[in-house]
């Protein structure tokens, strides 16, 4: 039977004539941490510090040891890496093995015999990248930095929300694998179901050593009670089982997750030689793109259901990704899936993440968009790269096929918009630049491999060269003049098919910002701010962005931070609930982003000390099954019901016209249903409705214990009464540390938000903003309050105040 050995222990890494102790899966960055040679990049400027590191070589040792009696039983023995970062020499004893050139792939070497001192030396990135870039030419990108001409973490040469820092190292498992006779190479699982009667394919890939060429192979795999074998017929065997009655997977929201084991062994005459494991599910998927009055469209449909995909885009949960841990990966995708979110977006210009993250969507419930790792560049389709595009495709592919909540592979991001609309074509002058990966090679890959999934060019695409590449009226749409140039009202100009970017930003949490900026004295403008503040002009658009609604605050830190996240907030709820109110035309949309790889300031939901934003909250209520929202029409406010619930949502609705000084002005109450996904949009009653244009009233819909708001101007025009509002701290249960704060309102409190780590750094709140209305109450939980008095509670409250 093959046997395996991690060996991730005695490595060593040199360092200017010395060798320092190296932790494998890691990076040198993260060694060189350990040894405290260089300073925590994520702490104020240091990034600039530690620059040096990617722009010179490193070389990574251990010995391996000859074989012992127990190991010579085995005819070969192989040593394997599932992943190397990036540009590596690999040696043994002095004499080569190999050279590697992809971030993105495994290695397979046969070390069988051999010992030595094993080493591993990684180039320069930025040498490897200058060497392709010779060879192939220069190519335009929306960034300074060569990452389209090697084949890593392109965001690991810094992004407009992530730091440079560019890393080498063995950042996945190297281990040895002894076997004889035979090998399963390659397992495919073609996954399939018609009714309750499922199908597994699958297509099995051997490796044969030369006295195991010609001996007789059976493989057996066994799932939910169906048995299938088959001897092998040279190097490949196929084995199909009809398993009756399966019970499908289905997103979060639609139905459960039930996941089937598959057991696959591989035998001889003699005895068992290797088996392969993995869960799958049953549950078919499609994109419907057919044309109709409005376009082109775009809607995931599964098991026949079609849905309002209520998504996110995730980026790398770390610049330093061998630092991300199955732990990590689930807790992120916990608090993701608890914000209602059911699909998650692997976007291109990270990684293929670990096995543990896709086994936590599978779990969850998350359907997975996994883009292929091209993203804002125009990338040559010479040699090397060709070459390594395709081995890393199928590589991935096949490892990433067998999970049920993959359900769409996307060829990049932005490219076949860049070369549109970025002044690429010109600057190309003819020469390559990925179009023909994601137009030809890719989908044939796809086809080949997993034809199960559909597969489409890229995000933004509108399905052919017929339409822009970011047509709204045609498949996917990226938004981002709004935030670039606009207010976020504009959210409301159209109606895309399907919005798979779009985002509003906003500074971390206060407790991150101390921790990664320690004993500046901080301002939007002060130097640690400004170098976590990675987007052009980002500053200036969150200036603009919060001088649209409220009155700027000068020399005011924590009231400027406050604004940021409430703008935030609103910005995505402006655009949620508006493509929401428009569904089936508008199938989903994808938040731009959920997580963050660093203290910074950016579109995240979540920063990057793991806390959550306002607008974390804020997703919670817009991906709910049911939303209640108001929404402008063309003669005045409508009420909007939007259920993306099984069951009908029959509900009172009360819409009350209020008065800014507190008073009620009229009061309408209205049942009403909405149908299981579907919505419901009428025009409110013109009793209940604002003057135009007034500052001294305002629109208030309840339901369900759902609230809406329509106000007629913009805050730093209405006319807002002083807050007053009064709290009392109640303790829950026998923990001191754990306390709920109950708020009542004297005036109309708008946008209330508990910042908790103002009060603790681990403190934590379970409610957002919360707008009440005089007389009212609300409660708030808050974690981690380590004692904390009423008087030091109130510090942390903020609320919209008079312009």
């Amino acid at each position: 039977m093959k046997h395996t050995a991690q060996i991730g222990e005695g490595w060593s890494l040199e360092h200017d004539g010395t060798h320092l102790p190296a932790q494998v899966p890691g990076c040198v960055h993260t060694d060189l941490l350990a040894a405290d040679l260089i300073p925590d990049p994520f702490i104020g400027r240091n990034e600039r510090d530690i620059a040096w590191v990617g722009r010179r070589a490193w070389t990574y040792t251990r010995d391996l040891p000859a074989a012992q009696t127990s190991d010579e039983a085995h005819e070969r023995t192989d040593l394997v890496f599932d992943g190397l970062d990036t540009a590596a020499q690999v040696t043994l004893g002095g004499a080569e093995l190999g050279r590697t050139r992809n971030m993105h792939r495994s290695y397979r070497f046969d070390v069988t015999g051999r010992s030595g001192e094993l080493g591993v030396t990684f180039a320069s990135a930025y040498d490897e990248a200058a060497a392709v870039q010779a060879s192939a030419g220069q190519r335009p990108n929306a960034y300074p930095e060569p990452f389209q001409y090697i084949r890593k973490m392109a965001s690991s040469f810094g992004w407009d929300w992530g730091p440079t820092v560019v890393t080498a190292g063995m950042w996945r498992p190297v281990r040895l694998e002894r076997w004889s006779t035979a090998r399963i190479a390659q397992v495919r699982p073609l996954v399939t179901v018609d009714g309750t009667r499922g199908r597994v394919e699958l297509r099995v890939d051997l490796e044969r050593t030369a006295t195991g060429a010609d001996r007789r192979l059976v493989a057996q795999a066994t799932v939910a009670g169906t048995t299938a074998r088959a001897e092998a017929d040279g190097d490949t065997v196929t084995l199909v089982l009809d398993v009756p009655d399966v019970r499908l997977w289905w997103p979060r929201g639609y139905g459960e997750q039930p996941l089937y084991d598959v057991e696959l062994t591989l035998t001889a005459d003699d005895g068992p030689l290797d088996a392969w494991q993995q869960r799958v599910g049953f549950r078919t998927v499609e994109i419907d793109r057919d044309a109709d009055e409005h376009g082109t469209g775009f809607t995931f449909v599964v098991n026949g259901e079609r849905i309002f995909v209520r998504g996110v885009n995730w980026i790398p949960d770390d610049v330093l990704p061998s630092r991300i841990t199955p732990e990590r990966y689930r807790t992120r995708l916990e608090q993701t899936a608890a914000a209602n979110v059911d699909l998650v977006r692997v976007w291109g210009g990270g990684i293929y993440e670990d096995e543990a993250f896709y086994t936590a969507c599978d779990e969850l419930g998350l359907m997975v968009w996994q883009d292929f790792l091209f993203a804002c560049a125009a990338y040559p389709e010479e040699q090397p790269l060709r070459g390594e595009v395709e081995a890393e495709a199928r590589d991935n592919v096949v490892r990433l096929m067998p999970h049920p909540s993959l359900v769409v592979w996307n060829g990049n991001n932005e490219n076949l918009w860049g070369f549109r609309d970025w002044d690429w074509e010109e600057a190309l002058d003819g020469n390559s630049w990925g179009e023909g990966y994601y137009l030809g090679l890719l989908p044939r890959v796809v086809a080949e491999l997993d034809p199960t999934r559909p597969y489409m060019a890229g995000s933004p695409w509108s399905g052919s060269w017929d339409h822009h590449p970011n047509d709204p009226d045609h498949g996917t749409y990226h938004s981002w003049e709004v935030w670039n140039r606009q207010d976020y009202t504009e959210y409301r100009s159209n109606v895309p098919r399907f919005v798979s970017e779009f985002g509003w930003q906003a500074p971390p949490a206060m407790a991150t910002l101390r921790r990664a900026l320690p004993g500046e004295d901080l301002a939007p403008d002060s130097p640690g701010m400004l170098h976590h503040q990675k987007a052009e002009d980002g500053n200036g658009k969150l200036n603009r962005g919060v001088a649209r609604h409220f009155a700027l605050p000068e020399g005011d830190f924590d009231r400027w931070h406050y604004l940021t996240q409430v703008v935030q907030a609103r910005a995505v709820a402006t655009g949620i609930e508006h493509w929401r109110a428009n569904w089936p035309r508008c199938a989903g949309t994808i938040v731009w982003q959920i997580n963050d790889c660093w203290p910074v300031s950016s579109w995240a939901a979540i920063d990057g000390d793991g806390r959550l934003k306002p607008l974390y909250h804020e997703l919670r209520r817009l991906y709910a099954d049911r939303l209640l929202t108001l929404q402008p029409g063309a003669d005045g406010p409508e009420l909007v019901l939007a259920n993306q619930g099984a069951e009908p949502w029959s509900c009172d609705v009360t819409l009350r016209l209020m008065r800014a000084d507190g008073t009620l002005a009229a009061r309408v109450s209205l049942g009403l249903t909405a149908p299981a996904r579907e919505v419901v949009r009428l025009p409110v009653p013109p009793e209940v409705t604002p003057a135009t244009g007034s500052a001294k009233e305002y629109l208030v819909a309840d339901a369900d214990g759902l609230r809406a708001l329509h106000f007629e101007t913009r805050d730093h025009e209405f006319g807002y009464p002083e807050p007053r509002f009064e709290i009392a701290v109640e303790t829950v249960g026998q923990e001191r540390d754990t306390v709920d704060v109950v708020v009542t309102a004297q005036t109309l409190v708008r946008d209330l938000l508990l910042q908790a780590d103002r009060i603790a750094p681990h403190a934590r709140a379970e409610r957002g903003l919360t707008t009440l209305l005089p007389g009212e109450s609300t409660r708030i939980r808050l974690h981690g309050t380590q004692g904390a008095g009423a008087n030091t509670i109130r510090a942390a409250l903020f609320c919209v105040e008079p312009a």
